[in-house]
């Protein structure tokens, strides 16, 4: 989870919201890594997930990764969450809970859905203090620039 973390924090020093991404394999070996690139390839779907699946697809030599674990800063989307259980991933670690759009046991839990093919285990709240101490920041930083660089107070 650290070396998810500080690949969170290579994505938000491009701009990009700090989510990294890491996979291991069932022998200890990192077979992928990843952070976000939405802003950067000016795509959507370019989540650390999604990158780090891709990747770690590649390495194995197969689109089945269940003897890869995931290691994430954030709780992933919908749609990581639905590419996970496409992969038939091995595990998802995760740091910081996502209440709101988390589809991974916090606004919904896809990774364990009745009737997919596949059910992934979850650990999650592995570093999340770091993780969403690192998202907080992010999105404190990016409000101060939208409003110019003024506090609340000062704008009265």
């Amino acid at each position: 989870m650290r070396m998810a973390l500080r690949l969170a924090a290579i994505a938000a020093d491009r701009g990009e919201v700090p989510v990294g991404a890491v996979a291991v394999d069932d022998t200890g070996c990192v077979v992928a890594r990843a952070f976000n690139q939405v802003e950067m390839l000016n795509d959507g779907t370019a989540h650390a997930e999604m990158i780090a699946l891709t990747q770690a697809s590649t390495a194995v030599g197969d689109w089945r990764l269940n003897t890869v674990t995931l290691y994430v800063t954030k709780e992933p989307c919908p749609m990581c969450a639905g590419a996970m259980v496409n992969c038939r991933l091995g595990r998802l670690v995760f740091g910081c809970p996502d209440p709101r759009g988390g589809a991974g046991g916090g606004a919904l839990n896809l990774l364990d859905f009745p009737g997919l093919l596949h059910a992934v285990p979850v650990t999650g709240g592995v570093m999340a203090d770091e993780a969403l101490a690192m998202i907080q920041s992010f999105f404190q930083q990016r409000r101060r620039e939208n409003d110019g660089g003024a506090t609340s107070e000062e704008k009265g």
